[in-house]
């Protein structure tokens, strides 16, 4: 199957390229940017002697006609306006961007603080969260790929939500990620004298991931109310830790509640559960599909604390979007995506 990557220039974009280089069933057919047409490997040399291709400007017609699959992982407020474009074609869309995740218009012009897409496209969007929308996947023609934090954070939350085992009035979400998740554009915030030896708190309550996380909640248990969600900004490169805090209804043991997210992602392969005692660190995930879950219950205090954490660049957003064009191809979701995590 032939796939185009619309928006290469990007850490997302250049993940993709690297997980989909080595796919046995995708062929990169071609990449793309809105900046000059120019070798890619002048764009990402640690690609010279891998690849031959050219960043070349998007011509929709000409890359559908070519293409079984694409993945636009152009930023937020570009991508709206090539996906309907895209998919009118009648090529399969997997968009990377914020542009298709929240069905409400308003709200996404109130976080994103752009013009939302078409309602129409965000009907026929399906929530590309791989372990717990799997069967619309299947069937979808147009995916919005979750935002990294939202998928650590609801990978972690999941089991306990849909079995309705906490306060829904109390969700603490303490994020950290590291600095490849503020994508590639040049920022003072991100020079390495500011982010090095550092640990910077940013868009405290005003997250644009939010409203993603609390829509996805309702979904799963209508009624949850306002999560309370702020961001660290980590001085590493790659991965995600979201530490959880909830409240449980009744008295559970730790055992049991490692047993239960064990059992809800018995058939989910990038998922680990840690045993009693043991929390995963970005680390033990960096290149890898994974996203590994501790948890913990305080018997003094009735709360759980749940530790998830993924490589932002992987299950956060490429590694994710090759496991939804797996399913979408009806392939096994694992293909092209089992990498060993890089240690140390």
């Amino acid at each position: 199957m032939k796939v185009s990557i619309i928006g290469t220039t990007g850490y997302g974009g250049g993940e993709l390229f690297r997980i989909l280089h080595h796919h046995p069933v995708f062929t990169i057919q071609s990449v793309h940017t809105t900046r000059n047409e120019i070798p890619l490997i002048e764009e990402f040399p640690h690609l010279n002697g891998i690849t031959n291709l050219t960043l070349e400007h998007i011509d929709v017609e000409k890359i559908a006609k070519h293409s079984d699959i694409v993945f636009i992982a152009a930023p937020s407020g570009v991508s709206s306006k090539l996906v309907p474009a895209f998919f009118r074609t009648g090529v399969q869309v997997i968009d990377l961007s914020g542009d298709l995740r929240l069905i409400d218009g308003e709200e996404y012009r109130k976080w994103y603080k752009h013009e939302p897409v078409e309602s129409s496209f965000l009907e026929k969007a399906v929530y590309g969260l791989s372990e717990w929308n799997k069967e619309k996947i299947i069937n979808a023609e147009l995916i919005a790929n979750p935002g990294c934090y939202p998928t650590a954070t609801l990978l972690g939350l999941a089991p306990v939500v849909n079995e309705r085992l906490i306060d829904p009035d109390m969700i603490i979400i303490d994020a950290k990620s590291g600095a490849s998740g503020a994508g590639r554009s040049v920022s003072k915030s991100l020079l390495f004298s500011e982010i090095n030896e550092n640990f910077r708190i940013y868009k405290v309550n005003e997250h644009q991931h939010i409203p993603e996380i609390e829509q996805q909640l309702n979904r799963w248990s209508n009624g949850i109310s306002p999560i309370t969600f702020n961001t660290h900004l980590l001085p590493i490169t790659r991965g995600i830790m979201a530490t959880i805090y909830v409240q449980l209804k009744e008295n559970l043991h730790t055992d049991r509640l490692i047993e239960l997210y064990k059992e809800q992602y018995l058939w989910s392969p990038f998922v680990r559960i840690r045993p009693k005692g043991n929390f995963p660190s970005v680390k033990e995930v960096a290149g890898s599909n994974f996203c590994d879950i501790g948890l913990q219950v305080d018997e003094r205090t009735g709360r759980l604390t749940i530790v998830s954490v993924i490589d932002n660049l992987m299950k956060g957003a490429a590694g994710q979007a090759v496991q939804n064009a797996n399913l979408m191809s009806g392939l096994n979701e694992k293909t092209g995506l089992e990498f060993v995590p890089v240690y140390p």
